[in-house]
């Protein structure tokens, strides 16, 4: 199981991500709603592994080592960090991919083959930025779990790609309730689907409001954060 307990990560003025908490079990889809697309990204990283929280603890089947969350986890699709680039043909990115699975499970993986046992023969041509939708999902998460080793798959607003919810929910649904390999499934979202009943989280749901303290005199500084800025560190930190 995973578990985030008051997760925090710290920004130069305000939170890049305010406390939140959430659990998701294996064979458990969870989706967690948050309105800026910095904090759903930094939410995705904190929850894989792959950026370290400032505050708060993040544990896989009891244990906090982030190097044991790492490796049962990956980060798929996220914006600036790891989604494909747009010039890759589906090919190239298969390629590319399989040769990133360790080296014990790699064993003839080939991208002729794979697309070929997978079904994807018919898209490997195409561009990454030509595919739908939903057959750009089904492929990364289908290259993601070419890696037995997986147990947790965090996804990154899956729903920037389309607002139509068949596109992404029922493959996700598929994974985390797939009896011969339950997977722990975490989706963070712009917004909860209006007939969603499954566990769900929110972005800031364990912030602690606290009345106002007198603000102290200061100089006034109306210098404002650069979004490019902390994209970069984003980028830096999950490398």
């Amino acid at each position: 199981m995973l578990s985030a307990q008051q997760l925090q990560i710290d920004g130069r003025r305000d939170d890049l991500l305010p406390p939140t908490s959430l659990e998701a079990r294996r064979g458990e889809l969870l989706l967690v709603s948050g309105d800026g697309q910095d904090q759903r990204t930094a939410l995705a990283l904190a929850l894989s592994g792959r950026m370290k929280p400032s505050k708060g603890l993040l544990s896989w089947d009891n244990s906090a080592k982030t190097k044991k969350v790492r490796a049962a986890s990956t980060l798929i699709d996220a914006p600036g960090v790891n989604e494909p680039e747009q010039h890759l043909s589906v090919r190239d990115l298969v390629t590319e991919d399989l040769s990133l699975i360790p080296r014990r499970y790699r064993g003839a993986l080939l991208s002729k083959p794979w697309l070929k046992v997978n079904r994807f023969e018919d898209i490997a041509g195409l561009w990454i930025e030509q595919l739908p939708a939903d057959r750009r999902l089904e492929l990364l998460t289908a290259l993601a779990l070419a890696d037995p080793a997986l147990d947790l798959l965090v996804l990154d607003s899956p729903d920037r790609h389309s607002a139509n919810t068949v596109d992404w929910l029922p493959r996700l649904e598929q994974l985390a309730y797939d009896a011969g390999r339950p997977l722990a499934v975490v989706a963070v979202v712009s917004a909860l689907p209006d007939n969603w009943d499954g566990p769900a989280a929110v972005i800031g749901n364990s912030v602690t409001h606290t009345a106002p303290a007198e603000p102290a005199a200061e100089p006034f500084d109306d210098a404002q954060e650069d979004p490019e800025e902390v994209l970069e560190t984003l980028q830096r930190t999950a490398k």
